[in-house]
C-alpha cells in the first residue's frame, strides 16, 4: 500500500516564543511536514490560499483579525483546511465547534495534548478522502454463517465463475456475486488491472511478462503462476511495462 503522505500544517500565531513551542513540538511528530508560520490572522488567510495546508493550528487571540474570524473566512472557502484552535483562554471553544474546529487545545501546549489532536485531523482526512473516492475499498463476503470484510487492498486476483466473481486473498478464495466488468469499473485502476476477460490482477501481485514465440503472451505472478492475458487486453499490459 502507499504511504500516506505527511500532514501539511501551518501554524498561526502572533507570539513568537508561542510559535516557535508549536514548531518544535511538531517536528517531533511522525506524518507532520510544516508548510510555514503566519503571525497575524490576514497573514494566515494568505499561506493558506498560496501553500494550502491540511491543517492550521490556529491562535484565538490576536490583534486585527483573530482566530475566530480567520476560521469563519477559511470555512467559506470549497476546500479549507482541518482547524485545530491553540488558545489561552478556554471560552471561546462553544465557537470554535459551531465552526468545525478538529479540537481546542490550550496553552500551555502538553506534546501528547496536541499529538492527539493531530490524529484526530489525521483520523478526519483519511473518512473525506474514503468518502471522496469512488473506488471500492472494502468487500463484504459471505461465508458459512458470516459476512467477512475484506479490503480491496489484500485481494490479489479476481476470477470470473459465471454470475460470481473468486476473490483471491492469499491461500484463501470467496465468492461474491458480482460481473467481471461491474467490478473492473469500481476498481482503482492505480491497483487494479484487468488483463484477460475473466481475470482482474492486483498490479504489485504482477512479477514479470512473458512471449511464448507465438504470439500469445501471459502475466508472470509473484507467486509463481501465470495467467494468459488476452489479445485484447495486451495493449493495457504492455503499456503497463512501458512498451
Amino acid at each position: 500500500m502507499t504511504e500516506a503522505a505527511p500532514l501539511r500544517v501551518l501554524i498561526v500565531d502572533d507570539e513568537p516564543l508561542a510559535v516557535e513551542r508549536l514548531q518544535v513540538i511538531c517536528s517531533r511528530l511522525a506524518g507532520l511536514a510544516i508548510a510555514g508560520t503566519a503571525n497575524d490572522g490576514a497573514a494566515a488567510l494568505r499561506l493558506v490560499d498560496a501553500l494550502e495546508p491540511d491543517l492550521v493550528l490556529l491562535d484565538m487571540t490576536m490583534p486585527e483579525m483573530d482566530g475566530l474570524s480567520v476560521a469563519r473566512a477559511l470555512s467559506r472557502q470549497p476546500n479549507p483546511p482541518a482547524l485545530v484552535f491553540v488558545t489561552a483562554h478556554d471560552s471561546f471553544a462553544v465557537e470554535a465547534f459551531d465552526l468545525d474546529a478538529v479540537d481546542y487545545v490550550l496553552k500551555p501546549v502538553a506534546p501528547e495534548r496536541l499529538e492527539r489532536a493531530i490524529a484526530r485531523a489525521v483520523a478526519r482526512r483519511q473518512r473525506r478522502e474514503r468518502q471522496a473516492s469512488n473506488w471500492i475499498e472494502e468487500f463484504w463476503v459471505p461465508y458459512r454463517s458470516e459476512l467477512l470484510r475484506i479490503a480491496a487492498g489484500d485481494v490479489d486476483r479476481i476470477d470470473a465463475e459465471r454470475d460470481y466473481v473468486r476473490l483471491h486473498v492469499g491461500d484463501r478464495s470467496y465468492l461474491l456475486l458480482h460481473t467481471v466488468s461491474g467490478l473492473e469499473a469500481r476498481l482503482d485502476p492505480a491497483m487494479f488491472i484487468r488483463l484477460h476477460r475473466s481475470v482482474i490482477l492486483r498490479r504489485d501481485r504482477i512479477a514479470g511478462l512473458r512471449h511464448d514465440g507465438l504470439g500469445v503472451w501471459s502475466a508472470e505472478l509473484a507467486d509463481g503462476n501465470a495467467v494468459r492475458i488476452g489479445r485484447t487486453y495486451l495493449s493495457r499490459a504492455k503499456a503497463m511495462a512501458g512498451r
